[in-house]
């Protein structure tokens, strides 16, 4: 296994690797044969583990520990389609542009519905005057904003200036979430000193019967469109169409909890309506600061998962047959994506054209990988030395 930062190194006899029999010098899993759970000859590795998964319970520590090998497997294939097709499996260019304009869709809907939902739910709050709702309509404002950040950021990720941005804007995400994070805090603070403020001065909480139906009416409506748009959206893998079904999942359940606690209030206690939105401010503050900690990780560059790295160094390994050494391998994130430090050792005779044409394509080859924006490659001719920027 790599180390999260410095890989432990992998080597091979030169000679071997230099010679001419196709691809005999590559790293192979496909082919290992193995005997299956009833002592059958033949079976890959992959099949074996599914096999074996079949027979183990799913909460068995030893189904987790073959269920990992599948997927370790499941990353190597995926290498060794890169490195055969040089490109990775997938959709068509037709059928990314039709997923596109329909992840697009998802966004304009969402954007719409927010906006006409925020308008219902404004109405509720000036006619119950509770703070349950206030707060509920507060956390819909916020999702007003934070569709108008991600859309302002990947505006800004789709508008490179290489000259002012040499690196690229992908920074913009994660940042724009942070800023959002801390007014969604800063907003939620208030809603509980307010609510503490009512729960010390008693003020007394009475519907009408209108009113009452008016708040029921709207807040179920809106519940039940959030609701829908929340399973819609989660059909989609991209990122910020997931944002979007998260935003919707977290209205439902604001809307419950503001609803529960006006009527609540309305019928048995007037406390539990500032009860309510003290418990709404304190979920909205909770769950938008894990999001905070999640996308401070990817601005501090921290290290990618050991299976990643895994994947990388297979990938380097059988990159080219006269890569001897692989004495480095680094990931970590820069804003959503990841940079990556790969160090590989060449035959120290090997001519500097060559040599550069090695380290080109596997520079190349790893950028082509979604998760990566950037990847730097050193060539080295022996391993002996200390790592590079040790002192950092």
């Amino acid at each position: 296994m790599v180390d999260p930062i410095i890989g432990d190194g992998i080597s091979g006899d030169t000679e071997e690797r230099l010679l001419p029999d196709d691809n005999q010098w590559r790293l192979n899993f496909n082919d290992f044969e193995r005997y299956d759970h009833q002592g059958r000859r033949g079976t890959t590795n992959t099949q074996c583990f599914h096999k074996c998964l079949e027979v183990l319970a799913p909460e068995d520590v030893v189904a987790t520990y073959y269920q990992q090998q599948v997927q370790m497997l499941d990353g190597f294939s995926e290498m060794d389609a890169l490195t055969d097709r040089d490109f990775l499996p997938g959709m068509t260019k037709e059928e990314q542009e039709n997923l596109a304009k329909s992840e697009n869709l998802a966004i304009r809907i969402s954007n719409i519905a927010n906006m006409l939902l925020f308008a219902g739910k404004v109405f509720a709050s000036v006619q119950s005057g509770s703070l349950s709702i206030i707060a509920s309509t507060l956390d819909s404002l916020l999702d007003l904003l934070s569709g108008f950040i991600l859309w302002f950021t990947s505006f800004s990720m789709q508008t490179p200036n290489p000259y002012r941005y040499p690196i690229g804007k992908k920074r913009m995400q994660p940042l724009g979430i942070i800023v959002f994070a801390s007014v969604m805090a800063t907003l939620g603070l208030q809603i509980i000193l307010e609510s503490v403020r009512t729960l010390i001065t008693h003020h007394d909480f009475n519907l009408t019967k209108v009113q009452q139906l008016w708040v029921i009416g709207i807040m179920c409506t809106v519940t039940l469109v959030k609701f829908c748009l929340m399973l819609y959206c989660r059909t989609f893998s991209n990122e910020i169409v997931k944002a979007y079904a998260q935003d919707h999942f977290f209205d439902v359940v604001t809307n419950i909890i503001g609803l529960v606690a006006a009527i609540l209030a309305n019928y048995f206690k007037d406390w539990m309506d500032p009860v309510g939105a003290i418990i709404l401010a304190l979920y909205t503050i909770r769950t938008w600061s894990s999001t905070v900690l999640e996308n401070v990780n990817s601005l501090v560059g921290r290290s990618a998962a050991p299976e990643y790295l895994q994947k990388l160094t297979y990938l380097c390994w059988n990159h080219h047959k006269a890569i001897m050494h692989i004495d480095t391998v680094r990931a970590y994130t820069f804003g959503s994506h990841y940079f990556v430090e790969v160090d590989i050792v060449l035959p120290s005779a090997m001519p500097l054209r060559e040599a550069h044409d090695v380290g080109e394509s596997l520079q190349i080859k790893l950028e082509r990988l979604p998760e990566i924006e950037r990847a730097f490659v050193h060539l080295d001719y022996e391993f002996t030395h200390k790592p590079e920027h040790a002192q950092s």
